[in-house]
């Protein structure tokens, strides 16, 4: 049966905008999306949203913006009209939000929808309406304060399929909520409201100052302040700043995850990868961090024009871009310093300047061999790892393993604080130690409190850092294989191979070319000698080809380095002496990322006199 043949015919204009629509509009949050983003590009500060029915009977977007002429009004609901853009020139570096000039026609051809609007200059605004068809109306006079106000009423009643795939009011409302709250995150300057059947069910003020912790507090909860590491860095014509939570606030799933590249909340792929790396070592595994950041860079570097609904962006430098947000949140989180008790307001402070020490107490700490007033210089615990590296580069792997174990020594014994160095001014970060629990939490004091650590997990962190030291100091450790392995690839995954040869041997790989389509591997990192060669090579020439670098390898190694670091770690009912434990601690002072162990646990907690007093009533 021949297929039926139909002439090509333009298609009809609101046949278009419903297609349109159907990429821009996906439910009422999708429709107050689009209205927000053109009332702050009208510049306005205050913004009111009503529903009724969670957005499918009513949406109403009430804004302070310039306003719309009554020449103009029919222009802004015709498809590809816009004030924001003119040229090519001007769409490869645009600064607004919206600019493509679909979302109030495509909005109007699925909906009632009328839009009032009111210049300053002007002595009353004017008023137009749609009805889901061809014909527009032209503009009434109407009353209406300086600014503009588009009602959506009964969303998709004209399109009864798209209206079957909406959820329940609430579900909706949730989206909507949502949403705003995006919003109001990055304009810390706007005024919003939001009523749902005539209830309010959001009013926030404008705030005086980015990061209000007030707003963050609304926003995000006081549990998130109280975690959340304060970030600034710049290079390269980039800036990233914002805020990180530490890895002890770790969520099931990426609900508290905003990025913002400039001014846009987006998701991107480079971004999502760089996170995730950046967390790898701190993290539980399936669990997802929280963040508030925010990426400027010029916008010339940055295509926003990727998706219809301006979700995703496309950066011109990638590579760039990944390595800097990479860098800057690993240099971060290894800083550490957990702001709990020093309060939520602290937490949106700048960051220590560069060239400060970047462990995470190093801030308070003095240099490694330096003593607190009163006590000799503590000696750290030996963990044998500057043996364990040179054996790894001289052996291979079980040699290697096995020079890595390591066991407590008996220090030589350390005079125990004065009460000198007891005031407040002589305490080191973590205090000092006075005795043990139960076999494995260390007790320490503090001027403000009591510090709890888990001495199993800050020993394995200690270990796992220097361990990751000594091992990836320089070029990777190799080892011949007894058969060489033959892989048969692409000729695109040869082609990369061929390419990053020189990156491929700095990760431990020797690899060979036999034919168009096939390689072999001749040696691997000595650590990884029994690993699958063929499965190791493919992921990183999958990661080479994506992404144009790869941390499998790094990521294998780390892998079996924090196996060795846990079976090395002083285990659970140890018995420690006051000065172990002291050592213990300044150890712990000197250690990147000591906050979690290397499962992503916490090591310390902290409990401040006030909670202290609080749990016997004191002072009530």
């Amino acid at each position: 049966m021949s297929p039926t043949r139909s002439p090509i015919r333009p298609l009809p204009p609101q046949l278009v905008n419903q297609i349109a629509a159907g990429e821009v509009i996906e439910r009422p949050a999708s429709v107050v999306k689009e209205l927000l983003e053109n009332s702050l590009d009208a510049g306005a500060r205050n913004l009111r949203v009503d529903l009724e029915q969670g957005g499918t009977k009513l949406i109403r977007v009430t804004d302070d913006g310039a306003g719309i002429g009554a020449e103009d009004l029919p222009l802004a609901v015709s498809r590809h009209a816009t004030s924001k853009i003119a040229t090519l020139a001007d769409l490869d570096a645009v600064a607004t939000l919206g600019f493509r000039g679909e979302a109030l026609p495509s909005i109007a051809s699925v909906s009632r929808f009328s839009i009032s609007s009111r210049r300053a200059e002007e002595a009353h605004g004017w008023r137009l309406s749609c009805d889901g068809s061809d014909s527009v109306a032209a503009p009434e006079p109407a009353a209406q304060p300086v600014g503009t106000t588009v009602e959506v009423r009964d969303l998709f009643y004209n399109v009864p399929a798209r209206r079957k795939f909406l959820r329940t009011d609430k579900t909706e409302l949730g989206h909507i909520d949502q949403l705003l709250t995006r919003f109001a995150l990055v304009r810390s300057d706007l005024a919003l409201t939001l009523t749902h059947n005539g209830r309010a069910s959001l009013e926030l003020p404008a705030a005086s100052q980015p990061l209000d912790p007030e707003r963050l507090r609304r926003l995000l909860g006081e549990d998130f302040l109280h975690h959340v590491l304060a970030l600034e860095e710049s290079a390269v014509g980039l800036r990233l700043h914002g805020l990180v939570a530490s890895p002890d606030f770790a969520r099931s799933q990426a609900d508290m995850q905003f990025f913002y590249v400039n001014g846009r909340l987006v998701r991107d792929k480079v971004v999502a990868h760089a996170v995730r790396q950046a967390y790898r070592d701190v993290l539980h595994h399936g669990r997802q961090p929280a963040f508030l950041l925010f990426l400027e860079l010029p916008p010339r570097q940055v295509d926003v024009n990727v998706h219809p609904a301006k979700h995703e962006v496309r950066f011109r430098e990638s590579r760039q871009v990944h390595d800097f947000i990479f860098r800057a949140l690993h240099r971060r989180l290894a800083d550490g310093r957990r702001l709990g008790a020093a309060g939520a307001e602290a937490a949106v402070q700048p960051p220590q300047p560069d060239g400060a020490p970047q462990s995470a107490f190093a801030a308070r700490v003095d240099d490694a061999g330096a003593a607190w007033p009163g006590q000799p210089a503590p000696r750290p615990l030996p963990l044998g790892v500057a043996d364990a590296g040179s054996a790894y580069r001289q052996a291979p792997a079980p040699a290697a393993s096995r020079a890595a174990s390591w066991r407590f020594q008996q220090p030589a014994p350390i005079a125990e604080p004065d009460a000198a160095a007891a005031d407040a001014g002589a305490y080191p970060p973590l205090g000092f130690a006075i005795g043990q629990l139960n076999g494995i939490y260390i007790l320490a004091e503090t001027p403000d409190g009591l510090i709890v650590v888990d001495m199993h997990a800050a020993h394995e962190r200690i270990g796992y850092e220097r361990l990751k030291a000594a091992v990836h100091g320089g070029e990777l450790a190799r080892q011949p294989l007894l058969l060489p392995v033959a892989v048969a690839v692409s000729r695109a995954e040869a082609d990369v191979a061929d390419e990053h040869a020189d990156l491929l041997l700095r990760l431990g790989l020797v690899v060979g070319r036999l034919g168009a389509a096939q390689l072999v591997v001749r040696e691997v990192p000595a650590l990884l000698a029994d690993a699958d060669a063929e499965r190791l090579l493919r992921d990183v020439l999958s990661d080479l080809a994506v992404q144009g670098s790869s941390e499998r390898i790094r990521g294998e190694v780390d892998g079996l380095l924090a196996t060795m670091a846990c079976h090395g770690a002083v285990r659970a009912n140890r018995r420690l002496t006051l000065p172990e434990m002291n050592a213990l601690l300044r150890d712990m002072e000197r250690t990147e990322r000591a906050d979690q162990c290397n499962h992503g646990r916490p090591t310390w907690t902290r409990l401040t006199r006030r909670e202290l007093d609080a749990l016997f009533l004191r002072g009530r």
